[in-house]
């Protein structure tokens, strides 16, 4: 008898990813978490680690997430391009926003992820550095 390849547990499409996209717009965490194993992980973009910050486990990662809205409240990912791979996949994107000072936040980056059963198992992300814009007069 020949050993049969494994198959992807993974459901995620671009089409999941865009949904996922669109609930960071909303500022949705129920939605947001909806997408994410019980046992997540979320790497931040900056952090004191090389990884940036890592956050492991439901109730971690929807904190991690919330507090990007808390820091830039009129956070917005634009221009989203998403690709995936069995259990692999990224979503490039433009990161928009306000700082606290008046300031414009507009950089690019990208979510690298990993997938497990349909759902996000890692959200790794990437933005360039770039100093934010004058504020709007």
């Amino acid at each position: 008898m020949t050993a049969q390849p494994s198959s992807s547990s993974s459901s995620v499409t671009t089409d999941t990813l865009a949904a996922f996209s669109d609930a960071w717009n909303r500022h949705d965490i129920d939605a947001l978490m909806s997408f994410m194993t019980p046992d997540c992980i979320f790497q931040t973009a900056a952090g004191p680690d090389a990884c940036g910050a890592r956050h492991v486990g439901t109730e971690a990662v929807r904190k991690a997430f919330a507090g990007a809205w808390q820091a830039v409240p009129d956070a917005q990912w634009v221009n989203g391009q998403h690709f995936v791979h069995g259990d692999f996949g990224t979503s490039q994107w433009t990161f928009t926003g306000t700082a606290v000072d008046g300031s414009r936040i507009e950089t690019d980056g990208i979510d690298v992820f990993t997938f497990r059963d349909g759902k996000i198992h890692l959200k790794n992300v990437f933005r360039k550095a770039r100093p934010n814009l004058p504020a709007a007069k």
